[in-house]
């Protein structure tokens, strides 16, 4: 059973900093192509900023997202796993919570995060893998 540290090995790890801005953060979201983002006080996890978060907390409230802080609208102590924890129980977390992202935690240091389009891209890969082993034995067999 692999470990979600196996998945997220080498990957630049993405944050915002407690006291940005919104608008920053936003920024920054749009930037990488991601869908939430950390949130760190001092290179440890206080929150986790989303789309979501976005929608409901700023501009359903009509929120200036230039003066609002990230850390008002974040979700704060968000559910995090160890990275020895494996990558069926992070997508066991993640459908019980209804989360589309997983913060990958050493204690409250941040080591990575993993969304559900990684773990869903990684069972395919595994799939493809099992097919062409299948497909292999059975033209040794016929």
């Amino acid at each position: 059973m692999k470990a979600i540290s196996d998945l997220v090995k080498g990957r630049e790890i993405l944050a915002v900093t407690s006291g940005q801005l919104v608008t920053d953060a936003v920024d920054f979201m749009v930037q990488h192509h991601i869908g939430a983002v950390p949130v760190l006080r001092f290179g440890e996890l206080v929150g986790i900023f989303s789309e979501r978060d976005l929608m409901v907390r700023v501009v359903a409230e009509n929120r200036d997202a230039r003066t609002t802080l990230v850390d008002v609208v974040m979700t704060p102590s968000p559910l995090s796993v160890s990275p020895d924890t494996s990558i069926e129980e992070c997508m066991v977390l993640m459908k019980a919570h209804g989360f589309r992202h997983l913060p990958i935690c050493n204690g409250r240091t941040l080591a990575g995060m993993i969304s559900l389009r990684d773990l869903l891209l990684h069972n395919v890969e595994e799939k493809d893998v099992e097919v062409r082993m299948m497909r292999a034995y059975i033209q040794q067999a016929g």
